[in-house]
């Protein structure tokens, strides 16, 4: 793509996706989680969503996607033409061959749907990580190893597996693999290795610009990737007004809130004023955090949209929405694709 048509490239140039949480609300259970995430991602497709996400992360009430493969299957049972992946599998907590093992099943059960994003955290807290890798010994530093040798189960060729050690179901398949990343790491190996890169933004905003730049000038072109593909993640959180898009907004704020006081619970109510839940402090530290996420109408959303896809050139979005009320959630995801497609 040449600089000019970089320049000029508007929100309606570019794939939207969605990033499911699958969050439990307070009064609500995981069950109810499930419901409404394969209602959200049935209606994602018929609103043109390119693919559905769905996170890893343990020993948090408010999430309910801590078997992210399990519910990956849930979704693809429950859509026909979506993609649905991983947003992502984080590797250090699991085997490669277990991987590429569970990801191999759910392309053959839905070929050319599947999607696995791979990240090097843990997805949990301190005593959930010893607890997820106990006999694993892996702090993600050696990400690059887990990740050569999940490909090699792929694609033998690679020749990064254990001699005499082959995926089935995986092997041969083809399996998108992205990297997301917060930071530098995951940036620069996706670059060097030809693969698409995401980057968390909707939670870890500081590093997202010198990321991108660090993607795209180290990228090499490999059989995955001739140029370098980026998806930016955003929290969007659409209504018909501004007041009630910032209304439905405090439900994630205060979920920001709980975590930075060391604390997890599920996905609380909107409230009307968060001034008294805050300090001066803690709310500078949550709306640092949440610097891309845009709460607003169709006129808001839009508008800030395309001045962060002039900014970061992004190839795609995901988004993301914290909502208490499933049908708030459901109207917020059906504004924003209206607005993409220019309606």
């Amino acid at each position: 793509m040449t600089q000019e048509r970089q320049r000029n490239k508007t929100i309606r140039d570019i794939p939207v996706s969605v990033l499911d949480l699958a969050p439990i609300v307070e009064g609500g259970t995981a069950r109810d989680s499930f419901h409404n995430t394969l209602d959200l991602a049935r209606h994602a497709e018929q609103w043109g969503y390119h693919r559905y996400w769905l996170a890893e992360h343990h020993n948090m009430p408010g999430i309910a996607s801590s078997a992210t493969s399990v519910v990956i299957g849930h979704v693809a049972g429950g859509t026909k033409t979506i993609r649905v992946g991983s947003g992502g599998i984080m590797l250090p907590n699991h085997a490669p061959l277990v991987i590429a093992e569970q990801f191999g099943t759910l392309e053959s059960l839905y070929p050319g749907r599947i999607d696995l994003g791979l990240g090097r955290a843990p997805g949990s807290d301190q005593p959930a990580s010893r607890a997820i890798r106990r006999g694993l010994g892996s702090d993600g530093h050696d990400f690059p190893e887990l990740l050569s040798e999940l490909r090699s189960y792929f694609n033998p060729s690679l020749g990064n597996r254990p001699m005499g050690v082959r995926a089935v179901p995986g092997e041969g398949l083809n399996v998108p693999i992205w990297l997301l990343g917060s930071s530098d790491f995951s940036a620069r190996l996706a670059g060097e290795l030809g693969l698409p890169f995401a980057f968390a933004s909707h939670f870890a905003p500081d590093y997202l610009l010198h990321a991108l730049r660090l993607y795209r000038s180290s990228f090499r072109p490999s059989e995955a990737l001739a140029e370098p593909y980026a998806m930016v993640g955003i929290n969007v959180i659409a209504a018909d007004t501004d007041e009630e898009a910032r209304w439905l907004a405090t439900s994630q704020q205060q979920q920001f809130l709980n975590l930075i006081r060391g604390r997890t619970g599920m996905l609380k109510p909107p409230v009307d004023r968060m001034d008294e839940l805050w300090t001066p402090h803690e709310e500078a530290i949550v709306m640092k955090q949440l610097s891309y996420t845009i709460a607003g109408n169709k006129d808001t959303v839009r508008d800030r949209l395309q001045a962060v896809l002039d900014e970061t050139q992004a190839d795609e979005w995901i988004v993301a929405a914290q909502v208490y009320d499933h049908a708030a959630r459901l109207r917020s995801f059906e504004l924003v694709a209206e607005i993409v497609k220019g309606h």
